[in-house]
């Protein structure tokens, strides 16, 4: 299965951490290496159908866990069996809470491991092409930036290739920049482009712009570095994958709150981050927070501190996704379905504007759509739904505002089991004008540059710069954040790559107080299936 093309495929993915802040933070690493304990095992190599047993030497092993359980499963008591070819990790916990590793790589039997050591790649230089980097990135900062430069010197004179990322478009016009680059058959340099989610791309998936990575022996998608993310199965068609992204995923919409007026409504934050750790931050609990909150403290009559600031249409998506809804999702044959009527997705919705009108519905006269963002930061509200990046960094919304200010992930529904991290990662992809030699040496570089540096393989650069750049506290950073990366809450999402189709203004925009649901819904439906129709008529 596939898409019908004009001709050539694709390849891709993402950007090597280049945090310019040093890991303060106690990392599971850290843990394992300052104490005794440790694993007898921290790597492991089995053929499908084969076990082995792992056991943690110092302490009490309280908690065995696969990253992956279709590769390898582990039981209670630390036996790991081989599943499928691929690779993924094994955690071990102790009663302490902290967690040991073991890297389990599986093979099929009778397989044999490629080795490149013999690759020479002649000079290729090779332009990784984003919209962010800058043309100088600088010395390194700290021990991980040193041990990343290291490792990148190593493989290039190892495999005889030069590599850098740079900005050469912009945000608005790396996709046209990369169509057009590719339409008119490229020219003598070496790109991988790292673009970004839009309709836009997948036509240019569609149109067969994109170089198939699947055809491309030196990247493993079961590795942990792509699993982790999940973003080529978004850009996958049956056995075709045309985009990529390697590493962590960024962490996206939680839920902020201004642990001052909690306090005040007598609420400790602490419970919040404990509701979160052990799966009972509901929407019940939310909604039962925010009833607390929200009062009148000067006895006018008249409520002023609220349940909730927020642009309406920013908790559509994360309330749907948070019950186990969708907008657009993919069938098995890699079709796009409608699934905006669906019980879970209606519900949500319904939820929405029942909390739009009970606790942010005091929005000024003609104040601007971004009212809340002082609302919130003034402490008129407890709550707020927005992006964590939205509080890290200079200039960003919340960031210059003196807040003790505390993040967790959007609360679940009644239809959901986990709460729901939606993830939205930089698509990188290699034009389908190069031929396969080319796109494999390439690819090869890329893969090889990707690579997590040994000693630092949970480096979470998000963490690290949210302690450096922001007012989270410790309990967002060093639980939160690293929960919206992991595969366990993450979720990629599909209502994005139907051209056409726009969420916003056919929807989220128009979810807020007093709105008419089932005329929305109806209209949306109509106009989203005959763009899906369109869309699948592509899809063989």
């Amino acid at each position: 299965m596939g898409f019908s093309k004009a001709g050539g495929s694709v390849l891709a993915s993402t950007l090597a951490l280049t945090m310019a802040v040093a890991p303060v933070m106690q990392s599971e690493t850290m843990v394992e290496a300052a104490t005794k304990v440790k694993l007898n095992k921290t790597e492991v190599d089995l053929v499908v159908g084969k076990s082995t047993k792992i056991k943690l030497k110092g302490a009490k092993a309280v908690k065995f866990e696969s990253s992956d359980k279709k590769i390898a499963k582990v039981t209670k008591s630390g036996k790991i069996k081989a599943k499928k070819a691929g690779s993924c990790t094994i955690k071990v916990y102790d009663s302490e809470g902290n967690v040991y590793k073991c890297k389990v790589t599986v093979t099929k039997k009778g397989q044999k491991t490629t080795d490149y050591g013999d690759i020479d790649l002649g000079g290729m230089e090779i332009i990784i092409r984003d919209w962010w980097s800058p043309e100088d990135p600088g010395d390194p900062t700290n021990d991980y930036e040193e041990a990343l430069n290291d490792y990148h010197e190593e493989i290039m004179k190892k495999y005889n290739f030069k590599i850098k990322q740079v900005a050469i478009s912009d945000w608005g016009s790396c996709i046209q920049d990369f169509i057009e680059y590719t339409a008119l058959g490229g020219d003598d340099q070496n790109f991988v482009f790292t673009l970004r989610d839009d309709p836009a791309l997948t036509n240019a998936m569609y149109n067969g712009l994109m170089y198939d990575l699947s055809t491309l022996d030196c990247l493993d998608f079961s590795s942990e570095k792509f699993t982790r993310n999940m973003l080529h199965d978004k850009y996958s068609v049956g056995n075709s994958v045309y985009a990529c992204y390697a590493g962590i995923s960024e962490p996206r919409e939680g839920v902020f709150f201004n642990k001052k007026v909690l306090k005040e409504a007598g609420i400790d934050p602490d419970d919040i981050y404990e509701a979160q750790k052990n799966g009972t931050w509901t929407w019940d609990m939310f909604e039962e927070l925010m009833d607390k909150c929200q009062r009148d403290t000067d006895g006018d009559g008249v409520d002023d501190v609220y349940g909730l600031a927020v642009s309406d249409s920013y908790i559509v998506a994360p309330a749907v996704f948070s019950n186990g809804g969708s907008f657009i999702k993919k069938d098995k044959n890699g079709k796009f379905v409608n699934n905006v009527k669906s019980d879970e997705t209606m519900e949500a919705l319904k939820w929405s504007i029942d909390i739009l009108e009970k606790y942010a519905d005091h929005r000024p006269e003609d104040a601007y759509w971004d009212y809340y963002i002082e609302d919130f930061g003034s402490g008129q509200s407890a709550f707020c739904i927005d992006q964590e990046y939205q509080a890290t960094g200079s200039g960003r919304l919340f960031y210059d505002y003196d807040l003790d200010l505390g993040f967790v992930m959007f609360p679940k529904g009644p239809s959901a089991k986990n709460c729901v991290s939606l993830w939205t990662n930089n698509p990188s992809v290699i034009p389908a004008c190069y031929d396969a030699e080319r796109a494999w040496k390439i690819a090869f570089a890329w893969n090889l540059w990707t690579e997590p540096v040994k000693g630092y393989e949970d480096y979470n650069e998000y963490a690290i710069h949210a302690l450096q750049m922001s007012h989270l506290d410790e309990r967002a950073i060093s639980e939160t954040i690293p929960m919206m990366s992991d595969p366990k809450y993450g979720k990629v999402y599909y209502h994005d790559m139907v051209p056409g189709t726009h969420l916003g203004a056919d929807l989220s925009w128009n979810i807020k107080p007093g709105t008419d649901l089932k005329e929305l819904v109806k209209e949306c439906k109509a106009t989203w299936d005959a763009y899906i129709d369109e869309v699948n008529k592509q899809i063989k």
